[in-house]
């Protein structure tokens, strides 16, 4: 511990004695300073033990003395030493009351202690103080690089709790708590979770500390990593600030959790450079092969039944005539606000948090998920996309309309129809787009109806122009031959049912069909013919 008033007042060979403020004498002391000005506020930083002789004081002035004690307090001066038989036999009874008025420590010198003895001690006491922390900061280091060693990152939380007296937590790169020391931590740590996304907003390294009545405790956030967008965070918390030891075991932690995290990555890249080969396998149709490589590494994740997730951000449709062959392996998560990451790094947490394996492969622009069917990766990328989504429809946001992320979910599939379910999240991921969401899930789209794709400005293009000779038919008062044939493609044909609906002969509809063929140039008896047809009408009808 640092020296305090109370450990100067016992020093035997000081010879000090406490005239007021006895109630406050555990205040810790930074420095001994003499100064005989009669303000020496200016030059007070606060902690310190100020010396004086009252040389040019005024002592015995009740009202000067009461001015000078507030304006030292009120400067953060834990106490005050005054030298008699120097300027005065004894310390003034003004000082001493303005002392007690204000509780500042006011020890009385006797004439034999130079003020050079009380700096000396204090300079000594603050040099061992300091020494036993280094001391006690290697000893710390030393343990907490033997529990990474023999348990990891759990193992080195659990020393440092020890350590600071308090809870130590580690959170993962989508801010969920990873691991937390004690057990009882991990709630407390979990609460945390908007000040560690906060914290990663900003480029490594960072810290901030949480504290308030709002808390229980004192918390100091911590981002680790090298990169420009942290990987992990760490929580300490405590019931009051760190000291020096403690603040060596947190840089400690610190840089033996960065070393971690940095090996994972490395990891993990490597681990992607496995998956884009499996990958490549199972879209060649070789699944054995695929197993053959994977080994345990991805578990059951290839015996089905699997999801195949395709995302592209916004930048990704212009630049795919550029785009790579699946298992290009840029790591596209250390791009920091990239939603393309943000959803790589979404995936794989919960993947982690949940036990299931995951396979993630970026492409450039593009990044390709297979994932468990109804597994916790699936989840998040659909709360990911909803979170985006809700996000792209906020009142305040501005810009373009554009999503930044586009993303397409395949039908459970299994490893044999790989290479379908890959062409059927391309397909809900082209949907996506199309509508402007930033989500499809193939499923939806066999399920549903196939005549919101006609909204596409493509086929809005043809039918106008495959129908314009009839609108421009129409327009004249010749006839009316677009609802004729409306009426007679939806009766399948039927004339009798087409010319009631239309209030007509059969013979006039029969007529206005043939003027039909003669102005498209095209016969009604062609099936394709008629489908061209009918899916033009319903194209412009929905406009």
């Amino acid at each position: 511990m640092p020296p305090t008033l109370a450990s100067l007042v016992h020093h035997s060979a000081l010879k000090l004695t406490v005239r007021a403020g006895e109630d406050h004498l555990d205040v810790p002391v930074r420095w001994a300073h003499v100064s005989e000005l009669a303000d020496p506020v200016p030059y007070m930083e606060g902690g310190e033990l100020l010396l004086i002789t009252a040389l040019k004081l005024d002592a015995e002035d009740p009202q000067i003395m009461r001015r000078y004690v507030k304006r030292l307090v009120g400067a953060g001066v834990v106490g005050l030493g005054f030298a008699v038989g120097v300027n005065y036999e004894e310390i003034p009874e003004a000082l001493v009351d303005a002392a007690r008025e204000e509780g500042l420590p006011l020890l009385e010198v006797p004439r034999r202690t130079p003020f050079l003895a009380i700096s000396k001690a204090v300079s000594a006491a603050i040099a061992a103080d300091q020494y036993r922390a280094v001391t006690a900061g290697f000893a710390a280091q030393r343990e907490l690089t033997k529990q990474t060693l023999n348990a990891g990152p759990e193992g080195l939380l659990g020393a440092l709790a020890a350590q600071v007296d308090g809870w130590a937590a580690l959170y993962d790169a989508s801010g969920a708590v990873v691991a937390a020391a004690p057990e009882w931590a991990g709630r407390r740590a979990a609460r945390l979770t908007a000040e560690v996304e906060r914290l990663r907003e900003r480029p490594a390294p960072a810290s901030s500390v949480v504290g308030g009545p709002e808390h229980e405790d004192r918390v100091e956030l911590h981002s680790l990593g090298t990169g420009r967008r942290p990987r992990a965070a760490l929580a300490v918390g405590t019931a009051a600030a760190l000291g020096t030891a403690e603040r060596y075991a947190v840089h400690s932690a610190i840089a033996l959790l960065t070393l971690t995290t940095e090996r994972s990555r490395s990891l993990h890249a490597a681990e992607q450079r496995v998956g884009a080969a499996v990958m490549r396998m199972l879209l060649a149709g070789e699944p054995d092969h695929a197993r053959a490589v994977a080994g345990d590494l991805y578990g059951g994740l290839l015996d089905a039944p699997f999801r195949m997730i395709v995302a592209e951000s916004a930048s990704g449709a212009a630049a795919r005539g550029q785009a790579d062959a699946p298992g290009r392996t840029a790591v596209v998560a250390d791009s920091g606000g990239d939603p393309l990451g943000g959803l790589a790094e979404s995936v794989e947490s919960a993947a982690a948090r949940s036990g299931e394996a995951v396979l993630v492969v970026p492409e450039g622009e593009r990044l390709v998920v297979l994932a468990a069917d109804a597994g916790a990766a699936v989840a998040a990328c659909t709360r990911y996309a909803a979170a985006l989504e809700a996000a792209r429809a906020a009142p305040e946001r501005t810009g373009g309309d554009e999503a930044e992320l586009v993303v397409g979910l395949s039908a459970p599939a299994g490893p044999i129809a790989a290479a379908a379910a890959y062409k059927q999240a391309e397909q809900a991921l082209s949907v996506a787009r199309r509508r402007g969401r930033v989500l499809v899930e193939h499923e939806r789209l066999a399920a549903g109806s196939v005549l919101p794709l006609l909204a596409d400005d493509a086929v809005k293009a043809f039918a106008d122009g495959l129908l314009r000779a009839l609108h421009e038919h129409d327009a004249t008062g010749r006839g009316d031959l677009v609802a004729s044939l409306r009426a007679w493609l939806s009766r399948h044909g039927q004339w009798d049912a087409a010319a009631a609906d239309l209030g007509v002969h059969r013979h006039t509809l029969r007529y206005r069909m043939r003027r039909v063929e003669e102005i498209l140039g095209r016969s009604l008896d062609d099936p394709d013919v008629r489908m061209e047809l009918w899916l033009a009408l319903k194209a412009t009808s929905a406009e």
